[in-house]
């Protein structure tokens, strides 16, 4: 599972091939959810709701770009690294 992003103790995922709908793998700590690309919001696990929260801020900056890894990895193809909150 490719790592495509990490900041403050959080680490962003990407599977190739997954199942629909768009959506990326976040952990932190002992920490796990699926969020989806298109609405932000979570489609499995559970998080904090200040790691949320981060990650939401995060995923508003990058969202074309987590659908353009979506379409790579769809394809097999290498991911781009996505920069970090700062």
């Amino acid at each position: 599972m490719p790592e495509i992003s990490r900041f403050l103790g959080i680490i962003i995922t990407m599977y190739y091939n997954d199942h629909p709908p768009p959506h990326f793998h976040v952990r932190y700590n002992q920490q796990k959810a699926i969020i989806d690309i298109e609405t932000l919001s979570i489609l499995e696990g559970r998080l904090s709701a200040r790691v949320l929260g981060i990650v939401i801020e995060w995923a508003l900056l990058y969202q074309k770009e987590l659908k353009e890894n979506w379409q790579f990895a769809r394809q097999n193809k290498p991911l781009k690294n996505i920069q970090p909150l700062e």
